[in-house]
């Protein structure tokens, strides 16, 4: 009984450690179920807030662009052009049928006539449009517009014809009704012809960059016509488009001048060259004054003292007085010049060199720049010579401002300024030569 027992307390027990598994596994599920349902729900949530969101910028997108719409249907630009249709539009509605009436009250044959009149004034007004926008001569222009100034005159006329005799009006209406009637007549063209106007300065006046670049053109071709010239040949010659004026303007230049600089020349880098060189010599530190001893006394003219009569010259005049005969005499001295200043100047006392001593000599500091000796100083014409004679057989690349410093033993500023002379002169040797 005892192991019957256990055995049913065993089975007992496993089935309640079943049945727990079995609600543990179905918590899990409903659980998992719920979270599925949970996140589909937030998912259809996202959805339907990203839906809402699109919904709501696409609409205000959409009022945005009809305010953009209007915005720009109703600037000045577009009024007027759109507000001139119009009134085109009821010039012609008012002046054909008045011409059709005429005519047709003439005889109901001469019913495409005024069709015809109307017509060829707006065809010519629209060919006066189309040779504006195809930059065609301006004769083709104005003979288009006397075209449409004679067909709108003719039917101006025939409209006053007629509204001066409509019957049942005074002559005061009747006068009246005419002029209307020839005044729209006339409009319609009149305001066309004018918007064509308005639209092509508007179009020619263009932003001021645009002005900008054509004034700068129209300089440069004047002020600098034959290399202009010579662009354009290289454009002409090269395919179409694949030169551009810029570039053959650049490349003529260089032709023409020898620099690939554009604006420089030969003579400008001559300017320059001499225009460095002044600027060094400017910059130079000026050498003291040296004092100069008795400079009144030299600048005075030396003095002749005349020369002192021999014994013998006594003697020959006062035999002469005597009227004795006297040997002839001898030939005279020549006066003597005396230098006053040398005459006056304190003798140069020679250096002696001083006796050795026993105590050592001491330090004298730096020496004044009145006792040191002084570098001949090269001017900048004997620079130039000397950098010519040393660079003769150089090549282009090597005249640099270094090389030159290091073979002249000069300053750096002078050895540029000879730099930008002797490449100056080599670049003007070809272009003489030519």
């Amino acid at each position: 009984m005892s192991v019957y027992a256990e055995e049913r307390r065993a089975d007992r027990a496993a089935d309640a450690e079943q049945r727990r598994i079995d609600r543990a596994a179905a918590d899990e599920r409903r659980a998992e179920r719920v979270r599925v349902a949970d996140e589909r729900a937030a998912r259809l949530r996202e959805q339907e807030h990203a839906e809402r969101d699109r919904v709501r910028r696409a609409r205000a997108a959409a009022r945005a662009m009809r305010r953009s719409a209007r915005g720009e249907a109703l600037t000045a630009g577009n009024v007027y052009r759109k507000g001139t249709l119009a009134l085109v539009t009821a010039s012609a509605l008012g002046s054909l049928p008045a011409q059709v009436l005429h005519f047709v009250a003439i005889s109901p044959t001469l019913l495409p006539l005024p069709l015809a009149i109307e017509g060829a004034a707006w065809v010519m007004a629209a060919g006066v449009a189309y040779a504006d926008e195809r930059g065609l001569p301006v004769w083709v222009r104005w003979l288009l517009r006397s075209l449409v100034v004679g067909a709108a005159g003719f039917a101006a006329a025939i409209n006053y014809a007629y509204g001066t005799h409509l019957p049942g009006l005074s002559a005061a209406d009747a006068q009246t009704a005419g002029v209307g009637l020839a005044a729209v007549t006339l409009l319609g063209p009149l305001l066309f012809e004018v918007r064509q106007w308005v639209t092509t300065l508007s179009v020619k006046s263009g932003s001021a960059e645009d002005k900008a670049r054509h004034r700068h053109d129209r300089k440069r071709r004047r002020q600098h016509r034959s290399i202009a010239l010579v662009a354009d040949r290289l454009v002409s010659a090269a395919p179409f488009g694949e030169l551009s004026f810029e570039d053959a303007f650049a490349r003529a230049w260089e032709i023409e001048t020898g620099t690939d600089e554009p604006g420089m020349t030969p003579k400008l880098h001559k300017r320059a060259a001499r225009s460095v060189a002044a600027l060094a010599a400017a910059q130079r530190p000026a050498e003291p004054a040296q004092p100069r001893v008795g400079g009144w006394l030299r600048r005075r003219r030396p003095i002749t003292l005349p020369a002192i009569e021999s014994v013998d010259t006594s003697s020959n005049r006062s035999t002469a007085d005597l009227g004795e005969s006297a040997p002839r005499p001898a030939v005279l001295p020549a006066p003597v010049v005396v230098d006053v200043v040398k005459a006056i100047e304190p003798p140069r006392v020679r250096a002696v060199a001083a006796a050795e001593s026993v105590r050592p000599r001491r330090a004298t500091g730096r020496v004044p720049d009145a006792a040191r000796s002084k570098r001949p100083v090269r001017t900048a014409d004997q620079l130039l010579n000397e950098a010519r004679s040393v660079t003769a057989d150089w090549l282009a690349a090597d005249l640099t401002a270094e090389a030159i410093r290091k073979a002249l033993h000069t300053s750096p500023a002078k050895a540029r300024v000879l730099r930008d002379t002797l490449r100056a002169e080599r670049s003007t040797a070809p272009a003489e030569a030519a």
